[in-house]
């Protein structure tokens, strides 16, 4: 049994949580939102994910301190922009080596860094770790089988997380690529947004499977030349995601582009979803990523139109549409 803290009582965290729970070991769940923590410790579970009840034995608490004193390791679980914020408070406390497993996705827009570069900045005596994958809160919750993969500097601490995660309904993978895990985490929320958008507007599966094949090659361009592995992004961080995000209604980021698509603006989407849409954050980042790299992302280009330019959404899969002819592989060799 391991002892835990979870940074971050979310919908996520809090599930995470009870995950851990569930696997026997002794977590202790810290929140800086006064609301959250009445909730949980009154009635032991989020109100936005009903039914899905804390483990007899995880303490909740307000105290920064408390959650990270003792612990083998810490689950950083708060949103990517809160990551700094809450990655500076723990500096206080963190105390060197202390495994830290960030599970926010997104990239800083001020830096275009991803979030364990940010953690690494604020907290360089961390041995930070990252867990990510096609995993919905809502089912990891209910344990729906869910796979993950865990990246980390070393094959030791990728394993370690490995074995404190895993379970009967959580299986997790080892990968020595973190950045491109994370790249593959932030990005595809924008090509979520464009998948939401279209089903918005009313179009079709022949449009989302555009969509999803196309962003991933859009992300995999982007990645590798950033020194991710290709490997990665045909993986579950990078394709699993992906589908996921763009064909499911418990994704925020698809249900944002849909209202999009139905034609409200960016703010009264986000307004109506009621929680963090993590692709908002990172589309302009993502854009001066390619920019920065001289990456063609065509579909990011557009996104960016839609959310900052008060582009109409048909008009940008026009545009994407009636872009100049190509070759879906360009290293492939013609028989003639």
């Amino acid at each position: 049994m391991a002892n835990i803290g979870v940074i971050g009582a979310g919908s996520w965290g809090t599930t995470l949580a009870v995950l851990l729970g569930n696997n026997g070991h002794q977590v202790t769940i810290w929140s800086a939102v006064e609301k959250e923590i009445q909730m949980l410790s009154e009635d032991r579970e989020l109100k936005s994910i009903p039914g899905i009840r804390l483990v007899d034995g995880t303490k909740v608490t307000a105290d920064l301190k408390e959650a990270m004193e003792h612990k083998e390791l810490l689950v950083l679980s708060t949103a990517s922009t809160y990551i700094r914020e809450t990655a500076r408070r723990m500096a206080e406390y963190l105390v060197p080596g202390q495994i830290v497993v960030n599970m926010a996705k997104g990239i800083e827009e001020s830096t275009l860094y991803v979030m364990s570069q940010v953690i690494e900045e604020e907290l360089p005596q961390a041995d930070v770790a990252v867990l990510s994958g096609p995993s919905h809160a809502e089912e990891v919750g209910r344990g729906i089988p869910t796979t993950c993969v865990a990246g980390a500097h070393t094959k030791e601490t990728a394993e370690h997380v490995q074995n404190i995660f895993m379970s009967p309904v959580f299986r997790v993978y080892t990968s020595p690529d973190m950045l491109g895990i994370e790249l593959g985490a932030a990005l595809k929320n924008v090509i979520a947004l464009a998948a939401g958008i279209a089903d918005g507007l009313g179009y079709g599966d022949n449009t989302k499977a555009a969509l999803i094949t196309r962003g991933i090659a859009e992300i995999a361009r982007l990645g590798m030349k950033m020194g991710g592995a290709l490997q990665t992004f045909s993986g579950l961080s990078g394709i699993g995601d992906l589908i996921v995000t763009c064909a499911s209604m418990h994704s925020r980021n698809r249900r944002a582009g849909i209202l999009i698509g139905e034609g409200l603006s960016m703010k009264e989407a986000m307004d109506r979803v009621g929680m963090a849409v993590e692709g908002v954050h990172s589309a302009k980042a993502a854009l001066a990523l390619a920019q920065k790299y001289e990456v063609e992302m065509p579909i990011v280009e557009q996104v960016n139109q839609v959310l900052f330019g008060e582009k109409k959404a048909a008009d940008a899969v026009k545009e994407l549409m009636l872009r100049d002819r190509t070759i879906e592989h360009s290293d492939l060799p013609w028989e003639k």
